[in-house]
């Protein structure tokens, strides 16, 4: 579960738009809760990026266990603009559905 946790925070931090002086992002809230059955954590800076992502585990006593995951992340864009991705990812691959404000 570890493995899945790592693996989302970083591509959290690879879809995150970089800001003009990363020095100057300010953490505002940072939430995390990690359990055997499903992890969840949310995290919001001060350039207007933010996540937030839920995994669950089904069918976990089964071979046929899996991970499913929901999510969403959003940033400021270069242009200005506020791009948001919702997402979930599982048995049937990853399917995210983006706007832009």
């Amino acid at each position: 579960m570890l493995k899945y946790v790592t693996i989302a925070c970083l591509l959290a931090a690879l879809c995150a738009a970089a800001p003009q002086n990363p020095q100057d992002v300010q953490i505002l809230r940072f939430d995390s809760d990690v359990q055997p059955d499903g992890y969840s954590f949310a995290y919001e800076t001060s350039d207007g990026t933010s996540r937030q992502e839920e995994g669950k585990l089904d069918n976990p006593q089964s071979e046929n266990a899996a991970l499913t995951v929901t999510g969403q992340y959003s940033y400021v864009g270069p242009d200005g603009k506020h791009y948001t991705v919702t997402f979930t990812a599982g048995p049937n691959g990853f399917q995210p559905k983006t706007s832009i404000q």
